[in-house]
């Protein structure tokens, strides 16, 4: 059956109010947590962005909640770092905790002032950091040079079972290519039609363990506030690529997404003031086989994160699980 997780966005929400939204969602029934891992909003209006590896630490001790967490290794993030953060994770709470690797984006990666490289050779420096991260929660000591340098690392506190490392996708192509060495595949939400390729390419080139959803989502009873809030928070996240990748600052993509309409942000974010709608449209992505989606509610405000997690932990959840019942 799948779970359903709730999404905690550092970029727009202050890390103790998400600690607080994430406990609020576990006791409403949410099954999971999910964290982003930036360094940088996308919009000065978003106006936060703290640490995540921190948070995670603080969520997963104050929740029982799995949790996973999207990272970029191999510019911003040494693959070592990051396989001593998910070693010491994992270690503390064994079985309860994934991580997605994905290529990464500009406006987290260029504070480093090392150049921004093209898609193939992040594609390229992402596979090594994979192998390397994968050696070291072996317990090897590592050596590379190549696009990524390590030199004798060695993570010394591991996990029993290493974690799952899953692929991070958001097109058919990049799914197939994942499907080579990933435990499992997470992508945002897209037309259904796109969806369902992306599924079918990963599977089909071989792709095993479990499928992740990220969907973006604004609520409110009143559906002109519904809007508002969408459309304050995230036109600037509707470029697709290779925009969304390229653009290295917040006043950048304000600048470009000022005049961005409400329908376009439509495209990304499920806006509705109408629970039933949130909960079909949450059906037919079930539909397609994922094991776990994360909602994404869009507002930066704790009230409004708690509404949300309300209204969907008492209706839409329940819903949910009784048509797969049924």
């Amino acid at each position: 059956m799948t779970l359903f997780g709730f999404h905690a966005s550092h970029e727009q929400v202050h890390p103790s109010a998400l600690l607080a939204a994430v406990r609020r969602a576990e006791d409403a029934g949410f099954d999971a947590a999910m964290s982003s891992d930036h360094i940088s909003p996308w919009s000065a209006r978003q106006g936060q962005s703290a640490f995540a590896w921190s948070w995670l630490g603080a969520a997963l001790q104050a929740t029982s909640l799995p949790f996973g967490v999207v990272n970029a290794p191999g510019q911003r993030y040494h693959p070592a770092v990051v396989a001593q953060a998910i070693g010491t994770l994992a270690a503390m709470y064994p079985g309860r905790f994934w991580a997605a690797l994905g290529t990464g984006e500009a406006g987290n990666e260029h504070i480093t002032g090392d150049p921004w490289p093209r898609k193939d050779v992040r594609k390229a420096r992402l596979r090594e950091c994979v192998d390397v991260i994968r050696a070291l929660l072996r317990g090897e000591e590592v050596s590379h040079d190549g696009l990524v340098r390590v030199d004798r690392a060695k993570v010394w506190t591991l996990p029993a079972e290493p974690p799952p490392l899953v692929g991070a996708a958001v097109s058919p192509e990049t799914a197939a290519w994942c499907a080579e060495w990933a435990d499992g595949l997470i992508t945002i939400n897209q037309r259904v039609e796109t969806l369902r390729e992306i599924v079918g390419a990963y599977r089909d080139a071989g792709g095993r363990g479990r499928l992740h959803l990220q969907v973006h989502l604004s609520y409110d009873p009143d559906e002109q506030r519904a809007e508002a809030i969408a459309h304050d928070q995230w036109r600037s996240n509707v470029f697709p690529p290779p925009a969304c990748w390229d653009i290295d600052s917040a006043a950048t993509f304000d600048a470009v997404s000022e005049h961005v309409p409400l329908d376009a942000v439509r495209r990304s974010v499920v806006i509705s003031s109408d629970l039933g709608r949130h909960t079909a449209r949450l059906a037919e992505y079930a539909a397609l086989g994922f094991d776990e989606i994360a909602l994404h509610h869009v507002g930066n405000e704790l009230a409004d994160l708690e509404s949300f997690v309300d209204a969907f932990g008492a209706k839409v959840l329940p819903q949910l699980r009784a048509d797969v019942a049924a």
